[in-house]
């Protein structure tokens, strides 16, 4: 036979390192163990409260929590939801639902009235615990208001109050036989957390995770980053998502790790002073955050010689930006990372040596136990190396599936257990992924992901609004921002930015309400009469470009 045949191209397909084994301890076990190998280290230091205490004592609060609960009448299975902003007592309530069994649903701290009853009835929360107010949203008027209509929420405990007071006495007064004996009839496969992550189709999806997806995550994630007993790292991102919850508070408890909150939200100064006061040497944040950080008047003040590394994710890294965390705040090792909710989250991640044209164009190769593949969204083969394709995983890091959602559920995950993402990727030859773009239209503003179609439902119940449509745009602050392109019905008072954020503040979340509004008679449509978002985003950039001031039709941005 004549001829030769050319070599195909490697596909675009990878999978981790499996030299180290994967944990299969439950959380309670798992935190037990470090308690018994580094019990007088610094665990968890609360410059907010104050509170500052070591593994074992960390291990004595869990305790009581977790026994507080239990005599409260809480079981395995059982929903209990937390609603707070970043303070010790959101750990401890993390870790003693997890040692006690019951499913620990999180609810983001900006969440509106409409927002909280769907996850109360959704999820079937039987206590809420919660604090009282924050940033000027009375919490407990909003839960006394949806109440009524969550016929399985049977209790509330505000922290700080008496309530909370008494679950801790309780717990400390409780049989320990009894926390031991509930801890020992939970599997690592049991589902221990819910996060709401928003959908294309309106209300948000409930990611349901257990005990192995995200123990791992948070264990795999410290690994790569080097932690042992000796890191300290500093988590001013939010517990009630991933990044905060596994990212931070998993991967430290996994290593011995030291949990430092420098503040109950972001606040750049804080997380400063934090770092250099607490010597911590690992920062976590979004690049919107860092942008703050450097750009803070007294950044050259602070000591943060004792910081090595971190984890930078939500949005792409610009160069520069990665250039400055390096030079001027030492972290040499900083860390990429990218993933979702659905995958406990981290899916890739850079490595401590990887150069700076790495840890800025891609998000690095896959995590250890976990599989990679691009696909073509048409056929659903693996495409050749250097193509662009969907983004799908595999491995112990992907969803139980979505809480009482298994239409949702098959939508995300086939048959073979490939979690499709939905965002675009191209591999290249070395393993190295590259984020390229999103098949539906998802918009990342400050970290946050955001599905128009929710807003746009939202913009619905508004009576002067006939049709309404919202893209995202680039953003030199946020990473992208939001546009409402509107139709006014006939004969009303066209809406402006101003009075389009009055109408929603208070109902939907800060980070979803539109910057900019471009009123429109009709929307950019296909000769099959379907809406070109793509073009729609193509003209909202020009009308509105970074920095820009003021919004078409008179609309002022806010």
């Amino acid at each position: 036979m004549s001829g030769s045949i050319g070599l195909a191209r490697p596909t675009s397909y990878t999978h981790g390192a499996w030299e180290t084994p994967l944990l299969g301890d439950t959380i309670g076990d798992n935190l037990d163990r470090t308690i018994a190998s580094h019990g007088d280290r610094d665990a968890l230091i609360d410059r907010v409260t104050g509170a500052r205490w070591t593994y074992r004592e960390l291990g004595e609060q869990v305790d009581a929590v977790a026994a507080g609960l239990l005599a409260t009448g809480i079981r395995k299975g059982d929903r209990v939801g937390i609603w707070a902003p970043n303070r010790a007592e959101w750990t401890l309530v993390q870790y003693a639902t997890a040692k006690m069994g019951a499913i620990l649903v999180n609810i983001n701290p900006a969440y509106r009235m409409h927002e909280l009853r769907f996850v109360l009835q959704q999820a079937g929360i039987r206590l809420l615990i919660a604090a009282t107010e924050f940033k000027g949203s009375d919490y407990a008027a909003m839960i006394a208001q949806a109440r009524p209509e969550c016929t399985e929420l049977e209790q509330v405990i505000l922290l700080e109050s008496a309530e909370w007071s008494a679950l801790l006495a309780a717990g400390a007064t409780a049989d320990p036989a009894e926390l031991a004996a509930a801890q020992r009839e939970l599997s690592a496969d049991d589902p221990i957390n819910i996060q709401y992550t928003s959908g294309t189709t309106g209300f948000p999806k409930g990611a349901t995770l257990s005990h192995h997806n995200i123990l791992n995550n948070g264990y795999f994630v410290g690994e790569l980053c080097g932690y042992t007993e000796q890191d300290r790292i500093c988590i001013p991102v939010p517990f009630y998502h991933c990044f905060g919850m596994v990212m931070g508070n998993l991967a430290a408890t996994t290593h011995g790790a030291a949990m430092v909150i420098p503040a109950a939200a972001f606040d750049p100064a804080a997380t400063l002073e934090t770092v250099a006061a607490e010597r911590c040497t690992s920062l976590y944040g979004v690049p919107t955050m860092f942008i703050a950080e450097l750009a803070d008047p007294n950044f050259d003040s602070y000591d943060l010689s004792s910081l090595r590394t971190g984890i930078m994710a939500g949005s792409p890294c610009p160069m520069e930006v990665m250039k400055q965390v390096i030079d001027r705040m030492g972290m040499n090792e900083v860390s990429i990372c990218y993933g979702m909710t659905e995958t406990s989250p981290v899916s890739t991640q850079t490595r401590r040596d990887d150069s700076l044209t790495q840890r800025t164009a891609t998000v690095g190769r896959v995590g250890p136990h976990l599989e990679v593949k691009i696909i073509d969204p048409a056929t659903g083969l693996t495409v050749p190396r250097g193509e662009q394709g969907e983004f799908c995983t595999r491995g112990y890091s992907v969803m139980l599936g979505y809480w009482n959602d298994p239409g949702r559920t098959s939508d995300a995950i086939d048959a073979g257990r490939w979690m499709h993402t939905g965002d675009l990727a191209v591999m290249d030859e070395d393993g190295y992924v590259a984020i390229t773009g999103r098949i539906k239209d998802m918009v990342i503003r400050g970290g946050e992901n955001i599905y128009p179609r929710e807003i746009e439902e939202f913009l619905y119940s508004h009576p002067d609004i006939l049709d309404a449509q919202v893209v995202g745009i680039p953003d030199p602050k946020y990473g992208e921002e939001l546009v409402a392109w509107i139709r006014m019905r006939s004969g009303t008072t066209a809406l402006d930015a101003t009075t389009l954020r009055e109408f929603c503040t208070g109902k939907l979340a800060h980070f979803k309400i539109p910057r900019y509004v471009h009123l429109v008679d009709e929307f950019p449509m296909t000769v099959t009469g379907k809406i070109r978002k793509v073009e729609m985003r193509e003209i909202s950039a020009t009308l509105f470009p970074a920095n820009a001031a003021e919004t078409s039709s008179g609309g002022q941005a806010q």
